[in-house]
């Protein structure tokens, strides 16, 4: 098994830097042909998410579409990936930073049903999917 570091991702998505685009991309190929597996982890994904915001400035609708197709690159296997899918379907829905929406999907794959936040906007989106599972 192969990790991937964040970097992988970028040269492979922004095809800056051409020798390494190429190996990202080989890589991917050879994952993608079942010759090799690799594997990341949740801190790349924010990684990822706090690069495309505070470096490229990215829109919170081309963030959640790059994260998408991250993770339905289905040759890569992600620690907790259930969770960061459902991380990423609450930030779409909501007005909460991923790192909230990752805490609340923590909370619902844990059954925790009770938050104590001083965030009112995390307070209001956990009340409202406590709501749904009723």
């Amino acid at each position: 098994m192969i990790f991937v570091d964040t970097n992988y991702f970028f040269r492979f998505l922004l095809k800056d830097v051409k020798g390494q685009h190429r190996q990202a991309k080989d890589l991917f190929k050879q994952a993608a042909l079942g010759t090799i597996e690799l594997f990341s982890s949740s801190v790349v994904f924010f990684e990822i998410f706090w690069v495309l915001v505070s470096v490229y400035d990215k829109k919170k609708t081309e963030i959640i579409k790059t994260l998408e197709n991250i993770l339905k690159m289905d040759f890569i296997k992600w620690e907790n990936e259930a969770g960061l899918q459902l991380a990423l379907n609450i930030y779409k829905a909501n007005s909460i930073e991923l790192e909230d929406s990752y805490n609340l999907a923590f909370m619902k794959e844990k059954n925790i049903k009770e938050i104590r936040t001083f965030d009112k906007k995390l307070a209001g989106v956990h009340r409202n999917l406590s709501k749904l599972d009723r």
